[in-house]
């Protein structure tokens, strides 16, 4: 178990909050102007604003502390530590003084009249099942935002993945671009509250928790089996707040499954809330995606491995689920049998798939 080091929320709000640009300038960092954002001249890739960063080519960012643990290879509390003052002790400029704007109260994004570059981005190029992607439409925790430029000459539309608190008030929304050409956009709406992320709560106890809404939804694809009666949380980020929210207002959700990417900066989150849900006193296990996350896993299981699945000989199928939830012979025969054996996730998809290509 390692080492934990506590810090204030106090504190670890102040560090969050530290300016990049300032930052970044008083540690000798060349920064390049980038419309309203810097970009650095070390990795053209990544810009920041105020307090947040975002790598277009990883599709990530967030706020200071994260950005300071990527971008410096350092633990969270040596980059809590050196955005509060550093070994010399200086303490860097708050990005709220640096400029001052009233906080907007929380408001869900302008909906579109219909859904369908949701469903067209979700289902055909995230591979997403469009049941689950209906489930959660029909609950309101999902829907298709229209937005105007500032000038209003350009519409934007993402995929909203909404949260709601206890009394069923919404609280948090993210959003995900839905261009297929480029880096798509991602985000948390200003203003919403961290603890009441994208989640479905169902009846058993068990509560799987993603950083993405994206990667939740192709969780549930993977596995489709009885999956309503779990409960799902993606934290939208890395960061524990919702995870506990649920695990507070949900006090039978006492077996906690970590799916978070498999990545540096995931792995590590597992090992901390791993040793915190443990020194809680509940049961908790990883489930790590085989690739980076379970977005990529889909898109393998699916698209790229059922064309060469189909060709095989003799198949040997393990589930019925992955990690602790799998490991048993579920099937042992040829692709055409596969087809007909409904216990097995690789089996549904390769008939899909074959249907597909009629």
């Amino acid at each position: 178990m390692g080492v934990y080091v506590h810090f204030t929320d106090d504190q670890k709000y102040r560090a969050n909050n530290v300016d990049l640009v300032d930052f970044l300038q008083r540690r000798g960092e060349k920064l390049i102007s980038s419309g309203r954002d810097k970009r650095l001249e070390a990795d053209h890739s990544i810009t920041v604003r105020g307090n947040e960063w975002y790598d277009h080519s990883a599709e990530s960012g967030g706020y200071a502390i994260d950005f300071v643990r990527q971008f410096y290879g350092l633990s969270f509390p040596e980059a809590v530590t050196m955005l509060l003052g550093g070994e010399q002790g200086e303490v860097y400029r708050p990005a709220s003084q640096k400029k001052q704007e009233p906080k907007q109260p929380f408001a869900l994004p302008n909906p579109h009249s219909d859904m369908r570059r949701v469903y067209a981005y979700l289902t055909k190029t995230r591979l997403i099942d469009r049941d689950v992607v209906s489930y959660f439409a029909r609950a309101k925790l999902l829907y298709e935002s229209c937005e105007k430029s500032k000038d209003g000459m350009k519409e934007y539309h993402n995929a909203v993945f909404v949260g709601y608190d206890e009394n069923g008030v919404p609280r948090h929304a993210h959003k995900r671009g839905l261009y297929t050409e480029g880096t798509g956009f991602k985000g948390n709406v200003d203003s919403c509250d961290p603890a009441y992320s994208f989640h479905h709560i169902g009846t058993g106890n068990r509560l799987f928790v993603f950083e993405a809404p994206i990667d939740l939804l192709s969780y549930i694809t993977l596995h489709p089996k009885g999956w309503q009666n779990h409960s799902y949380v993606a934290l939208c980020g890395v960061s524990e707040y919702a995870m506990l929210k649920m695990l507070e207002l949900h006090p039978n959700l006492n077996h906690v499954v970590l799916c978070l990417d498999h990545d540096e900066a995931g792995i590590e989150a597992s090992e901390k809330y791993h040793d915190l849900l443990l020194e809680k006193g509940g049961s908790c296990y990883r489930d790590l995606p085989i690739h980076k996350d379970w977005n990529e896993d889909t898109l393998i299981v699916i698209e790229h491995n059922l064309e060469m699945i189909c060709h095989g000989d003799w198949l040997i199928d393990l589930g019925p689920g992955a990690g602790e939830q799998g490991g048993k012979i579920i099937f042992e025969g040829t692709p055409q049998e596969l087809l007909n054996c409904k216990q097995s996730v690789t089996g549904i998809y390769l008939k899909r798939y074959l249907g597909d290509q009629r």
